[in-house]
């Protein structure tokens, strides 16, 4: 902190006296990180936060991607960070973070500058309606007062602790703050002793009453625990009740059960013995001609596969209990029979409360079926096809990384072709609203948070050409983090081509495939990044693991077609009904 910021024997002024006791409660908390942008109404946020020892300070030019970066921090830490901005427009860049966090149940702490109220609606210099900016995707929102000599700072450490609470409440999510100021906006005094940290408060659940659920699941022989976005805790309890029932678990890509871990047994013998039945190719067993599950138990938010959602739902099973976190239908097939809320709590007590079963024959038909497309799949894997890029990239991983899918394509191909590699630390995906936008800057934040544990690996990023393009800003994030991008680059849109407007030429090309013709080695240079275009699936590998070598970063670029791309997922689909004929 510049020594003209701080006059060692003054007293702090009133508005050094308020943005430190709004910070310092915050750590006090368990935060830790604040990703800011340059203004001058947010200075003494900025100065605060500078000098709070508890405090690390993550700049970025871009407001949108700062915005974004906080959200990756929360996916990956369950912490939130603070997104400090400045005012006027720069608030605004927040807005599609701030609705991913909302949808998705991810904490995040906005904290916007703003002018005093006598300045509002004047014409004033940046100057908007800020309050209530966001709707009502905030947990918890409040337009605070302008500091003055009357001020007193334990209310700003009222309404911190308050915030706090609803960013990490049931659900989790994002809250908003406007903070007004009045010049003078530097500091001019010395700044309160920090608060030493106690932590996040205790998280407040309660059990659900169970008893009508568990008397309907003892009377199903067989049915399947379809499970989408979760944390670590309501993976391991979707485990142990997969084991209790043996019934087999259908795992979405971000459900921490999707890659490595228990194998699916088979009738032939267990890749893990005594682990519960996992089918990792349930989205492509979708619509065969297996035996349809009477019961369905939905553990966390909605899984990427809307084909596997579809055929669950049209099978008509008899019994779809949703568990998740929030108030949400989460059903948008119309198929739930019960809604449970907090999914941890509501599993474990399930498990609790379940008769035991044996495997019926129909979950062995399912592990079976499984097992011949983990035989097979990997064989088609020769040329540098989107598939083969998706399946050799997880394949890449340790259990030490982190895997970030961008939105269309890339989350989509991953989830349909891992195979069986090992389990990485998180993997993460913006689904909570799969916009394209921020994703560079998201894979920063879960880098972050990657970096800071006991035994950090890589966190390793898969993304398409347009959102690459939509997000080049947040390269800054990354040119000193150990993070490798893999971007798929077919020259536009390329989910478009799966769509039925893909057959109306005229219009598909000029507005949806939306051709750019632009390659990415001059993005990489102008920040620094070393750039690879591998021609075969063999130097993709050869250059992951060089990657894995390095403390840099690595931006992969894989040029790929789009009439091609449409082409190999109809063989592989074409070949997934033969082998299971």
């Amino acid at each position: 902190m510049p020594a003209s910021w701080v006059l060692p024997e003054s007293k702090p002024n009133s508005t050094q006296a308020w943005t430190h006791a709004l910070l310092d409660e915050f750590v006090k908390a368990g935060v830790t990180t604040v990703c800011l942008s340059p203004g001058s109404r947010s200075t003494p946020l900025v100065a605060a936060a500078a000098a709070h020892p508890g405090l690390r300070i993550v700049t970025h030019v871009d407001e949108r991607g700062a915005a974004f970066f906080c959200l990756g921090h929360g996916r990956a830490s369950g912490t939130p960070a603070v997104w400090l901005t400045t005012s006027g427009t720069a608030v605004a860049n927040g807005y599609p973070a701030v609705i991913e966090a909302a949808m998705d149940h991810v904490p995040m702490i906005c904290l916007t500058a703003d002018r005093p109220e006598e300045l509002r609606g004047t014409g004033a210099n940046q100057t908007i309606r800020q309050p209530g900016i966001f709707g009502d995707y905030p947990r918890y929102q409040v337009d605070l007062e302008a500091p003055s000599p009357e001020s007193d700072p334990a209310r700003a450490r009222e309404i911190a602790r308050t915030a706090i609470r609803a960013a990490l409440g049931l659900p989790a999510g994002p809250v908003h703050l406007n903070c007004p100021f009045r010049k003078p906006l530097e500091p001019t005094g010395s700044w309160p002793e920090a608060s030493p940290s106690a932590g996040p408060p205790a998280a407040t659940s309660e059990t659900p009453d169970v008893t009508a659920l568990v008397a309907a699941i003892n009377r199903i022989p067989f049915g399947v625990i379809l499970a989408g976005r979760m944390d670590e805790a309501t993976a391991r309890a979707t485990g142990a009740l997969s084991e209790k029932l043996s019934w087999p678990i259908l795992p979405d890509i971000c459900s921490r059960r999707r890659l490595g871990g228990a194998g699916a047994r088979t009738p032939a013998g267990s890749l893990t013995p005594g682990g519960p039945m996992t089918i990792r190719y349930a989205h492509l067993l979708a619509g065969r001609p297996l035996p349809p599950p009477e019961a369905v138990i939905q553990i966390g938010r909605m899984p990427v596969s809307q084909r596997l959602t579809r055929s669950l739902a049209a099978s008509e099973p008899k019994l779809w209990a949703v568990l998740a976190d929030g108030r949400e239908r989460i059903d948008p097939h119309h198929a739930a029979t019960d809604r449970l809320r907090d999914a941890c709590t509501a599993t474990i007590a399930l498990t609790s409360r379940v008769a035991a079963k044996d495997a019926d024959a129909r979950a062995w038909a399912w592990a079976s079926a499984d097992q011949r497309l983990a035989d097979r799949l990997p064989g088609e894997w020769t040329s540098l096809s989107e598939p083969a890029v998706a399946a050799s990239v997880a394949a890449h991983l340790t259990t030490r990384d982190a895997l970030v899918l961008a939105s269309s394509m890339p989350v989509r191909d991953v989830n349909t072709f891992a195979g069986l590699g090992e389990r990485p630390a998180m993997v993460v995906a913006n689904r909570g609203a799969s916009g394209i936008d921020g994703t560079i800057a998201t894979a920063a934040g879960v880098s972050d948070v990657l970096s800071r544990t006991a035994a950090s690996g890589r966190t390793v990023l898969l993304i398409g050409d347009l959102a690459f393009l939509h997000d080049l800003n947040s390269l800054g994030l990354i040119r000193d983090r150990r993070i490798t991008v893999v971007v798929v680059n077919n020259d536009g849109g390329g989910i478009f081509s799966f769509l039925p407007i893909a057959d109306h030429r005229d219009l598909f090309e000029p507005y949806f495939g939306a051709a750019h013709g632009l390659q990415f080695d001059s993005a990489s240079a102008l920040y620094g990044i070393p750039h690879h275009r591998p021609t075969s699936l063999a130097q993709l590998t050869e250059l992951l693991a060089k990657a894995r070598a390095s403390l840099s970063p690595a931006i992969i670029e894989v040029q790929t077609s789009r009439v091609e791309n449409a082409q190999e997922h109809e063989r592989l689909q074409q070949l997934v009904a033969k082998w299971l004929d």
